[in-house]
């Protein structure tokens, strides 16, 4: 079994890279099957994630191949089947977002309902009550969704009970080959759903309010292939804030916008990190210990929850006492019992964390229970005192680029192992 080891509280110091975003890429590879010409992209981060999508849009008969020295070449021109297996959907939700441009384009898709992160239900109604209020007869059995729409889809209002990502996403990709025009209210905000938006527009699409609560979309008869740049992954330039931050360390962050980081940035400032943006990226300064500081997460512009447990590891040597409230997933504190292990002192009561700060945290062997939690544990065994060795690190290979090389570059002691 392969492990990340850590030597802790190395300093961090010197210049990191932030990889293209995996949230970002995803949902654009899907989008490829929304027209029959060639699409190009750049700045695709090495992840199991994207490896799991382009298997997905493969095994549909969609071509992928490498392009340039970290892009990708798709085509889905012709494709021999509309059900990708269970083997490649069960490892990533992300997967489900097939179901949108396949639906848009067939007029017919079979999705197995999606595996990832056991971090919380993350319900498919919102995705589906889209796709129905757009015309199509939905239907679930054996663990599988069927769609058909029997004439092309139609243009309507849709409200979501709650601004998901994933179903903004989809409901966005099949509204953008359907007849006339669709309206999502309390559409979700991030600034994944405007790249998306941004490359459906550049393949000929008509999407509006994308990054506000309310995204219009005109439905057009063809889209068109596009070249496409992703947008810097913004969860990972915060995970190395934090980790330069919770080691007292001096880091620039490069290959960052800033606008994307305000919630985590407030956050980290007001914990007493220094951060001033600087040669196109954010310098990150920090002397220890910090200040205890309460966050809540919410949807963006808010705290990220996927940044919630990364945000946990720092507080966990702050000066007094944190309140870290999850309002976005309800089972997104397993990382709580692998930190404790280290000596963290934190006590959940209800959807809240109480997390007392002390001096420091120890080395020990901790299990990664998804993607964000190992994170978290890398942050921890960078503070703690003594070797920490984390297994299950395929979570992490899930979101992070190179973190063991990344971090080995700012004076991490860090390496990859086989142990038993």
């Amino acid at each position: 079994m392969e492990a990340i080891v850590i030597q802790g509280q190395s300093r961090l110091q010197g210049r990191v890279s932030i990889s293209g975003s995996k949230n970002a890429v995803l949902p654009v590879i899907a989008a490829c099957l929304l027209t029959e010409e060639e699409c190009l992209f750049d700045d695709i981060p090495r992840l199991t994630d994207v490896d799991t999508m382009c298997d997905v849009i493969g095994e549909l008969g969609a071509s992928v191949s490498p392009h340039g020295v970290k892009g990708l070449r798709i085509k889905s021109g012709s494709l021999k089947n509309i059900e990708p297996s269970y083997e490649y959907v069960r490892r990533m939700r992300a997967s489900f977002l097939v179901m949108g441009p396949l639906l848009a384009r067939f007029g017919r898709v079979k999705v197995y309902l999606p595996g990832g992160c056991a971090i919380g239900a993350r319900p498919i109604d919102l995705h589906l009550k889209g796709m129905a209020a757009m015309g199509a007869e939905i239907s679930v059995n054996n663990g599988k969704v069927e769609a058909v729409a029997k004439k092309r889809l139609k243009g309507t209002s849709i409200y979501l009970d709650f601004p998901s990502v994933g179903a903004t996403e989809n409901i966005m990709m099949a509204a953008a080959l359907a007849e006339g025009t669709t309206v999502i209210e309390n559409a979700a905000g991030e600034p994944e759903i405007v790249d998306l938006a941004n490359f459906i527009n550049a393949m000929g699409g008509r999407v509006t309010g994308a990054g506000t609560r309310v995204v219009k979309i005109e439905g057009v008869e063809e889209l068109h292939g596009h070249r496409h740049s992703v947008i810097p992954d913004r969860v990972e330039a915060g995970t190395f804030m934090i980790a330069a931050a919770a080691t007292g360390g001096d880091v620039l962050i490069e290959n960052v916008i800033p606008h994307h980081l305000k919630a985590v940035m407030a956050k980290l400032a007001e914990a007493g990190v220094q951060m001033v943006e600087e040669d196109g990226g954010i310098r990150v300064k920090a002397d220890l210990p910090l200040n205890a500081v309460d966050i809540k997460t919410l949807p963006y512009p808010g705290f990220p929850t996927d940044m919630q447990a990364q945000f946990m590891s720092l507080l966990t040597s702050a000066k007094g006492s944190s309140m870290v409230t999850e309002t976005v997933f309800e089972n997104r504190f397993m990382h709580v019992n692998e930190l404790k292990r280290m000596g963290a002192n934190i006590v959940i009561e209800g959807h809240c964390a109480v997390v007392k700060g002390q001096k420091k945290l120890t080395g020990a062997p901790v299990k990664a229970t998804d993607l964000r939690a190992g994170a978290a544990l890398v942050i921890a065994g960078l503070m703690a005192e003594g070797k920490t060795t984390i297994s299950c690190i395929h979570h992490i290979d899930r979101g992070y680029e190179d973190i063991v090389g990344k971090l080995s570059h700012l004076g991490a002691k860090i390496t990859r192992q086989e142990v038993e």
